[in-house]
């Protein structure tokens, strides 16, 4: 949740419902964004449901105002379909924000038609902490589109060979 949504929950008068409200919303609000602006999308409900193994009226009552009561097994399909591994994506600020900044560096290799990266060091020497979290943040991207690509080619009729020109 982000820092507002966090505040109204906490409030003393708010208690469990007030906060449960507001992690239904957040989560409505996460699974709208990446259903529009994930790199293999936009996401019909219709589409989203069938690749993620679960019914659309459950995607539908999610992201409603209100939400729904969804369990962890249908966050998890929906993450996992999207190649999102960090369910969390859905609830904290933080991981929500590092994987939309993931899959945008993912839609602008792919528009750009990058099929590889290659890393060379110039100047000093980064610091070993820098290349790591470079390492673990391009193996990320990598498997985040790796699976979101093998995902979306086993759908009938969403083949490389079916799919028409972009």
């Amino acid at each position: 949740m982000d820092r507002h949504e966090l505040a109204r929950a906490a409030g003393t008068s708010a208690g469990p419902d007030g906060a449960a409200h507001a992690a239904k919303t957040a989560i409505a609000r996460r699974l709208r964004h990446i259903r529009h602006h994930h790199p293999e999308g936009p996401f019909t409900l219709a589409r989203l449901a069938e690749v993620a193994g679960v019914s659309k009226r459950t995607l539908a009552a999610a992201e409603s105002a209100d939400g729904t009561n969804l369990t962890v097994e249908t966050l998890v399909k929906v993450a996992h379909s999207l190649g999102v591994s960090r369910v969390a994506y859905f609830l904290d600020e933080q991981v929500f924000d590092d994987v939309n900044s993931e899959l945008e560096l993912l839609r602008k290799m792919r528009t750009h038609r990058v099929e590889s990266v290659a890393l060379r060091q110039t100047g000093p020497a980064a610091p070993d902490s820098s290349l790591t979290e470079l390492s673990h943040l391009i193996t990320r991207l990598v498997s985040t589109a790796e699976a979101a690509r093998a995902t979306l080619e086993d759908l009938p009729g969403q083949g490389r060979n079916d799919r028409s020109p972009q």
